[in-house]
C-alpha cells in the first residue's frame, strides 16, 4: 500500500514548480536544499513515479507532477480562505520572474515592477533580459515576453501590443553622408542591427530582408547598443520607433518604404496566472503598454 502524500510536501512542490530550483524554493520556505529534495523524494515514493525532471533551465514537472501541482494549488487555495485576508494582501509575499527583450524590459517591465513594488513591498520581481523564442521548458520563469506570435504547448499566449522598426541615421551622420531617398541608395550605407548568426527570432530576422543590400556596420545582441551606435554615426540603424523617436539627434529615412511591423506576446502557464502576484504583473504590463505615450 502506498503512503499518503503529505499536504506540507505538496506545498513544497508548489514552491519548487514556481521557482524552478530547489535552492530558491528552500530560501523562500526557510528550508535547506537537502530538506526540499528529501520532501520531493517523499512525494515520488508515495506516488510511485517522478514528479520533477531536471532541465537546463531548472526543474520541470512531469505529467504526474502537473497533477500533483494541481492538488497542491487546491491545498494552497483552501489554506488561503482560512487566513481571511483581502486579495491585495494575498500578493504581498511572492517572487515573480520575468524574461523579456531589452527594449521591453527597460521601457515597460522595469517601471511596472517598480510600481508593483511600491504598492506591495513584499513582492519581488526578477527581470531577465533575453531576446529569444518562447522556451519549450519554462521552469523558473513565470512570464516570458517574446517578439512574434509564439507556438507553445501547455501555456497561455497573450498579445501585449504592436510596434514597428524604422530606419534611422543621426544628424551627425547626415552631415557626412548623403541621405538615402530610394532603396538603391542604401548600398552606400552600413547597417546597425542584430548579429544575423545569433538572432533567434524569425520576426526580427525579417527586418533584415527590408534592407538586403546593406552591409553590416555595427551589430549587437542588444538593442540599446543599436541606438548608441546609430547616434554615434556608425551607419543607419533599424530601430524600434518607440525608442528611436526619444532621441532628437536621430532622423528617420525612407519611412514609407521601410516599416517593419512586429508584435510583443506574453507567455505564461495557467498555474502561474492563478497566483495573484503574477496576474497583477500581467495586467500591469498590458495596461502600461496600451497607455504608453511612446507607443502613441
Amino acid at each position: 500500500m502506498r503512503n499518503r502524500v503529505s499536504s506540507d510536501d505538496l506545498l513544497i512542490l508548489l514552491e519548487v514548480a514556481r521557482s524552478g530550483r530547489f535552492t530558491r524554493a528552500g530560501e523562500l520556505l526557510g528550508l535547506s536544499h537537502t530538506t526540499v529534495a528529501r520532501r520531493i523524494a517523499a512525494i515520488e515514493r508515495a506516488l510511485g513515479s517522478k514528479v520533477l525532471i531536471r532541465t537546463a533551465g531548472g526543474m520541470d514537472l512531469t505529467p504526474l507532477g502537473r497533477r500533483a501541482l494541481a492538488a497542491a494549488e487546491e491545498v494552497e487555495g483552501l489554506l488561503s480562505t482560512l487566513e481571511a485576508e483581502p486579495l491585495d494582501r494575498a500578493i504581498l509575499e511572492d517572487v515573480v520572474r520575468l524574461s523579456a527583450p531589452d527594449a521591453f524590459t527597460v521601457r515597460v517591465a522595469a517601471p511596472v515592477a517598480a510600481k508593483l513594488r511600491r504598492a506591495h513591498p513584499g513582492v519581488s520581481v526578477e527581470l531577465i533580459s533575453a531576446t529569444r523564442r518562447a522556451a519549450i521548458q519554462r521552469s523558473g520563469l513565470d512570464i516570458e515576453i517574446v517578439v512574434g506570435e509564439p507556438r507553445v504547448l501547455r501555456a497561455e499566449a497573450i498579445k501585449i501590443g504592436s510596434y514597428e522598426l524604422g530606419l534611422y541615421g543621426s544628424t551627425q551622420y547626415f552631415e557626412r553622408f548623403r541621405r538615402p531617398t530610394a532603396l538603391e541608395d542604401l548600398e552606400d550605407h552600413g547597417l546597425v542591427y542584430f548579429i544575423t548568426s545569433m538572432l533567434q527570432i524569425d520576426d526580427l530576422d525579417v527586418g533584415r530582408r527590408f534592407v538586403p543590400n546593406m552591409t553590416d556596420a555595427v551589430t549587437s545582441t542588444n538593442v540599446f547598443a543599436h541606438i548608441e551606435a546609430t547616434r554615434g554615426g556608425a551607419g543607419l540603424g533599424l530601430l524600434p520607433t518607440f525608442l528611436a523617436d526619444d532621441h532628437s539627434d536621430l532622423e528617420r529615412v525612407l519611412e514609407t518604404l521601410i516599416t517593419v511591423p512586429l508584435d510583443y506576446w506574453l507567455v505564461t502557464r495557467a498555474e502561474a496566472l492563478r497566483r495573484p502576484a503574477v496576474a497583477a504583473v500581467v495586467t500591469a504590463l498590458r495596461q502600461d503598454w496600451i497607455s504608453s505615450a511612446a507607443h502613441g
